[in-house]
C-alpha cells in the first residue's frame, strides 16, 4: 500500500472511531483489532511513519519560510518600533550608522552563543548600535531575568547585567540573578521595586506586541539595517536574521550595509 493510501486509510479508521456514532456502534473487541491491524501494519511497515514525519517536516519547513519571507517583507512597517523604541537598551555607539536589533532569551542557548557574536561584533566596529530586545518567552525565569536587566537600566548598570546574565556558568534561578546582579555592583533592593515598575511592564509588552506582529517564530531574531532606514525604505534594506549566526556570517553582513 502506498504512503497516501495508508496514511488515507488510517485517517478514515481514526474518523470512525471518533465520532460518537462510530465509537457507538464498534464493540471494544472490534476497536481491538482495529487497533492492532494498524499497529501490526505499522511494526511491519516502520518506513511509513519515516515517510508521514518527513512529509510533515518538510511541511513545517515551508510553513516556516513563507513566515520568515513575509516577516521581511513586512519588517519597514516596523522600523520605529524596531529601531527607535523608546525604552530600549542601547550597546555599542549609539549613534552608530549600521543598527543591529535583537531579540533575545536568557535562557535560550542560542542567545547565549550569540551574545558572544554580538560582542564580538561592537568591539570590532566603532560604528555599530546595538539594541536590545528582551523577549522572554521561555518561562517565569526568563522573564524574572528580563525584568531584572530592564531595571538595571535605571542604575546605569543594563549591559554589565546583560553580559553577566548570559556568561553565566550555572542554570538561571531566581536567587542567582539577584546574586549577577550584586555582583555588577546593582543595589538589588532597588532593582527589585523597579522590576514590578509599569514602565520595565511596558516594555515587555511592547517587545511581545511587535514580536507577535513580525510573526517571529524563536530566539534569537535579528534585524540589521543601515541607523537612516525609514518606513519606506524597501525591505532589502533591512536583512532578517531568523536565528543564531556566526562571527564570520555578521561581519559580512556589515560589510554589505557599509557599501
Amino acid at each position: 500500500m502506498k504512503l497516501r493510501q495508508m496514511i488515507a486509510s488510517l485517517l478514515a479508521v481514526g474518523f470512525v472511531m471518533s465520532t460518537a456514532a462510530g465509537a457507538a456502534d464498534m464493540s471494544a473487541t472490534q476497536k481491538k483489532q482495529i487497533q492492532d491491524v494498524v499497529r501490526d501494519y505499522l511494526t511491519k511497515n516502520p518506513d511509513v511513519i519515516i515517510q508521514a514525519l518527513q512529509v510533515y517536516q518538510q511541511q513545517q519547513m515551508d510553513e516556516a519560510k513563507k513566515t520568515i519571507q513575509k516577516t521581511q517583507a513586512t519588517s519597514p512597517q516596523y522600523v520605529d518600533a524596531l529601531f527607535r523604541q523608546a525604552g530600549d537598551p542601547v550597546g555599542g555607539n549609539p549613534q552608530g550608522k549600521i543598527t543591529v536589533v535583537e531579540f533575545f532569551d536568557y535562557q535560550c542557548p542560542h542567545c547565549v552563543d550569540m551574545a558572544g557574536v554580538i560582542e564580538g561584533l561592537i568591539k570590532n566596529n566603532p560604528d555599530v548600535k546595538i539594541v536590545f530586545k528582551e523577549f522572554p518567552i521561555r518561562g517565569p525565569v526568563s522573564e524574572l531575568a528580563a525584568r531584572a536587566a530592564l531595571a538595571a537600566k535605571e542604575q546605569g548598570k543594563y549591559v554589565e547585567l546583560h553580559k553577566a546574565l548570559m556568561e553565566s556558568k550555572q542554570p538561571l534561578t531566581e536567587d542567582n540573578i539577584y546574586t549577577i546582579a550584586e555582583s555588577v555592583g546593582l543595589d538589588v533592593a532597588k532593582l527589585k521595586t523597579t522590576m514590578k515598575s509599569a514602565a520595565v511592564d511596558q516594555q515587555i509588552k511592547a517587545t511581545y506586541k511587535l514580536a507577535q506582529q513580525l510573526q517571529l517564530l524563536g530566539t534569537p531574531a535579528i534585524f540589521v539595517a543601515k541607523s537612516n532606514v525609514t518606513k519606506t525604505s524597501p525591505a532589502s534594506s533591512i536583512i532578517f536574521i531568523p536565528g543564531e549566526v556566526t562571527a564570520d556570517q555578521m561581519n559580512q553582513i556589515m560589510q554589505k550595509l557599509s557599501q
